[in-house]
């Protein structure tokens, strides 16, 4: 009985919040309103008149290189998590680690290997 009385207070709370949020969105529409200019509809970034294309294209280098980023970020909190409960893992903590660093190695030997780490362009990374 309790658990529902707190579902429904959390409900009705949720709800009031809702309605809140819909009366303020159609207010300020309301009195808002809106009046499109050419001036408005111009990028404006630190007051320097926008030059050239706004999506310009990056190479996927920089993709991969920020990719292995992350993956060796995640790894190293990965093996930080590890040398909290070493003592708590034991020896198959220690091997499960070495494992993980091992693969780890591996993947990063191969792009290594495939050039993917370098920024220069060169003829050992044309496929990336």
């Amino acid at each position: 009985m309790q658990d529902l009385e707190s579902a429904a207070v959390i409900g009705l709370f949720a709800l009031l919040v809702l309605i809140a949020l819909l009366c303020l969105l159609s207010l300020s529409h309301w009195l808002g309103g809106y009046r499109p200019q050419w001036d408005k509809e111009q990028p404006f970034e630190c007051g320097i008149p926008p030059t050239g294309e706004a999506r310009p294209q990056i190479p996927v280098r920089f993709y991969v290189i920020a990719v292995s980023f992350l993956i060796f970020d995640i790894e190293a909190i990965f093996l930080f998590v590890w040398a909290v409960a070493y003592w708590e893992l034991g020896l198959t903590g220690v091997i499960g680690a070495s494992v993980f660093i091992l693969v780890l190695l591996l993947g990063l030997a191969y792009e290594w290997r495939k050039g993917a780490l370098s920024w220069s362009p060169d003829k050992t990374n044309r496929d990336l």
